[in-house]
C-alpha cells in the first residue's frame, strides 16, 4: 500500500514505477498545477517536474519559464527544510 507520499506512474511502455512525491504547488497565476517528484531507487537521485493535465493525466514540464520556476520553488523548499533540521 501506498501512502500520501509515493505514487506509481507508467510510462509510455505500460512499466509501473514508484515515486517519491516531494513538492505540489500551483502557478502564481492558479492555471498550473505541478509536481516534482523522484524515484528512491535512483543513485543520483534526481527530481523531476510534472504537470497535472484537466484530464488528470501528467506530463514532464518542457516549458523553460515552468522549468526554472519549479528549480526555483525546489530551491526554496530544500533550503526551508535544512533550516527546519538545525
Amino acid at each position: 500500500m501506498l501512502d500520501s507520499k509515493h505514487m506509481v506512474i507508467v510510462n509510455q511502455d505500460g512499466e509501473e514505477t514508484e515515486v517519491e512525491v516531494l513538492l505540489t504547488f500551483d502557478s502564481p497565476d492558479g492555471t498550473k498545477q505541478f509536481v516534482l517528484i523522484s524515484d528512491p531507487n535512483d543513485e543520483e537521485e534526481n527530481v523531476y517536474a510534472f504537470i497535472y493535465t484537466d484530464d488528470g493525466e501528467m506530463e514532464e514540464v518542457t516549458d523553460p519559464e515552468d522549468f526554472r520556476m519549479c528549480e526555483e520553488v525546489y530551491s526554496a523548499f530544500t533550503d526551508e527544510e535544512s533550516l527546519d533540521e538545525a
